[in-house]
């Protein structure tokens, strides 16, 4: 099979004939395409753009992987060239002209119909489209301009960080800590907020929340833990370490760690840390995270207002390629992290390590953060000597790993399967050869095709966030705002309206992903409840992809909406699912009930008992997978060393509500 990407050498010819061209090979829909930036000048106005041609397209992942380097060199310079540029160009100014037109006719600012023509995912034609048809609406809508015009006020997400009023009267100090992984990032943040009067810890995971909870309760100081399901409250608290989109933008504090900040381009979550940045209400504000976030830090500070420091920081110990891939599980040794991308393939690796007489500790995305923590400390302790994961370990988890090895380059990502990105493959890589425990940190694949394109991924430069277009989420005031401005009352319609003109005019903000929120509020729509509470629900962090779980939500909302308590104890059989699994999404029922108890404790009251249960349930896993680890090694698997069998079935959104 033909290897996903190329080799630096084989590749050069390739990317010095993109860089020339002002291109760059984009993947959209399972497809490889050319993406090409430059401008075009109308009425002495310069129009930028970033676009896909209507010929871009340059073949199917399976195809451009069978081409040969000279091929796709051939190929692209078939589909961009000189006369394509200028056929692009000649499309692109005739639109131009005619929305140009319009807006003169009749006294409208065509820029944001401009903006339509820098969306470097989608094919020319169609941002043309898009263009002409934000022209046009702006035209026909006259007659609707006074009531579009108050929704639009009501929303008016270029004075968002405005909203912030707090932060906003605080003479804010940013300090950047970039760096790879095991760069030593978060030591000196943390060294701070334990200094300080007060402070509060935003974490991208309640683990990492628990985390540096414990770290400061160790360091003597009185904090509390907050988190959507999870609250531990001192009585004089002057510190909190809380998930990011637990802050509280009304508490003044001296010091403020804001973890993972190149979440920001998540489009699911990216908002939590839009909303960090723009009201945390701290003197000094730490932001840690990648190095690619660089660009978008600077932006969003010099946007919302106060003082930027960067510091940059290099690995404690170095991190090396294997020479040759793993080739078989005959040659792990203790201390290895095997990676895979999905839970089945997970378990059935496991298996087979543990066939070879190691004990292995799992971690992967459906296994509660107790469980997870619980995994990983029985590798620190050496009660296990292989821990075999997603990129679940990426994140939150420090385990003394001294070689990393991907038994794959691919991953679901909801759609289709695909080669990981670089900024992922140098995350988990990262965990290897941690400062400390090892003097240097081991890469490698399982077979030779994995082994090289990781190897690619690790030298690839990681292209740096957008410096524009930080993501928005609509809080309760928003809704309640847009609803009393365009009298609509349907949750639904004001989440379809705050996305529809959440469009500022240069695009710095943009709404997040709400597909979620939008498809649980179609059926909340129905029931007799307050705005309030569609909200909360629509929130809650449940998947409804797993059909127990859809359910026990859709009885929660009935019996709030019939003013009827809610029982935590669901009688509910296996239905299907191994003791594993039936525990596993069980764990999340009790989260998500403890989620709701803290919002809504009249119908929710018995959020002790669903945090007693979250516990003794998440031991119960974690022992389970134990006790696994002894059955196996007794027992008789598969073929030894041999790849899952199957093809990997969707298992759900990506993201990082693990």
């Amino acid at each position: 099979m033909t290897d996903t990407l190329l080799d630096t050498n084989d590749t050069s010819a390739l990317d010095d004939y993109l860089s020339a061209s002002q291109a760059s090979l984009i993947t959209v829909e399972g497809s490889y395409a050319v993406s090409v930036h430059g401008e075009i000048v109308i009425n002495k106005r310069v129009v930028p753009y970033h676009l896909v041609p209507d010929a871009g397209f340059l073949g199917k992942v399976a195809k451009w992987r069978k081409l040969s380097p000279e091929a796709r060199l051939s190929l692209l310079q078939e589909r961009w060239n000189a006369a394509s540029r200028a056929e692009l160009e000649s499309e692109l100014r005739q639109c131009a002209l005619k929305i140009a037109r319009i807006a003169t006719e009749h006294e409208l600012d065509p820029g944001s119909a401009f903006n339509a023509f820098q969306a470097r995912y989608e094919l020319a034609r169609l941002r043309c489209k898009v263009a002409l048809e934000r022209i046009e609406a702006l035209r026909d809508n006259r007659t609707q301009e006074h009531q579009a015009s108050k929704t639009r006020d009501a929303v008016n997400l270029s004075l968002y960080p405005e909203s912030f009023t707090l932060a906003q009267k605080m003479p804010r100090h940013f300090i950047a800590i970039l760096g790879p992984t095991n760069s030593g990032k978060t030591h000196t943040a943390m060294e701070h907020l334990t200094r300080a009067h007060s402070g509060v810890y935003l974490a991208p995971l309640r683990l990492l929340a628990l985390e540096n909870y414990n770290r400061l309760l160790e360091a003597g100081v009185a904090v509390s833990l907050v988190t959507g399901e999870q609250r531990k409250l001192h009585p004089d608290a002057t510190h909190v370490a809380s998930t990011v989109e637990m802050l509280n933008p009304n508490r003044a504090v001296d010091v403020a760690v804001i973890d993972e900040i190149q979440l920001l381009e998540d489009p699911d979550r990216g908002a939590a840390w839009t909303a960090a940045v723009c009201g945390v209400p701290a003197m000094t504000v730490y932001l840690l995270g990648a190095l690619e976030a660089e660009e978008a830090i600077e932006a969003l500070v010099t946007r919302v207002g106060g003082t930027l420091e960067v510091r940059k920081l290099e690995r404690k110990s170095p991190l090396e390629m294997e020479r040759q891939p793993l080739g078989s599980l005959h040659n792990l040794q203790a201390g290895d992290v095997l990676i895979a991308f999905s839970r089945r393939d997970v378990l059935s690796w496991r298996d087979q390590v543990i066939e070879r007489g190691f004990p292995v500790s799992a971690i992967y995305g459906n296994l509660s953060p107790e469980v997870r923590a619980a995994q990983a400390e029985r590798f620190v302790e050496g009660e296990t000597k292989i821990v075999v994961g997603t990129d679940a370990i990426g994140m939150g988890l420090n385990t003394p790993a001294r070689r990393v090895i991907f038994t794959t380059a691919n991953k679901f990502d909801g759609v289709s399967e695909g080669t990981i990105s670089a900024a992922l493959a140098k995350q988990i890589a990262g965990r290897a050869g941690r400062f400390g425990a090892h003097e240097t940190g081991f890469v490698a694949g399982l077979d030779a095709a994995t082994h090289k394109i990781i190897a690619t991924l690790l030298r690839q430069k990681v292209e740096p966030l957008p410096a524009t277009g930080f993501f928005v989420a609509p809080n309760l005031d928003y809704l309640q705002q847009i609803s009393a401005a365009s009298g609509q009352l349907k949750l639904f319609t004001l989440l379809e309206l705050f996305t529809q003109h959440i469009n500022v005019h240069d695009e710095f903000f943009l709404p997040a992903n709400l597909t979620d929120q939008m498809e649980k509020a179609k059926w909340l729509d129905v029931l007799p409840l307050s705005l309030e509470d569609r909200y909360m629900f629509s929130l809650c962090p449940i998947s409804t992809r797993i059909p127990m779980l859809e359910r026990a939500l859709k009885d929660w909302a009935g019996l709030r909406s019939q003013k009827k308590p809610a029982p935590l104890l669901r009688m509910e059989g296996m239905m299907g699912r191994n003791e594993l699994q039936y525990l596993e999404d069980t764990c999340k029922l009790y989260a998500a009930y403890a989620w709701l108890g803290y919002r809504m404790p009249d119908t929710f009251p018995h959020e002790d008992m669903a945090q007693s249960l979250m516990q003794s349930t998440s031991e119960k896993i974690d022992q389970m997978l134990q006790s696994q680890n002894m059955k196996h090694r007794h027992g008789h698997g598969g073929r030894k060393g041999q790849k899952p069998a199957g093809r990997r079935q969707p298992a759900g959104k990506k993201g990082f509500r693990r």
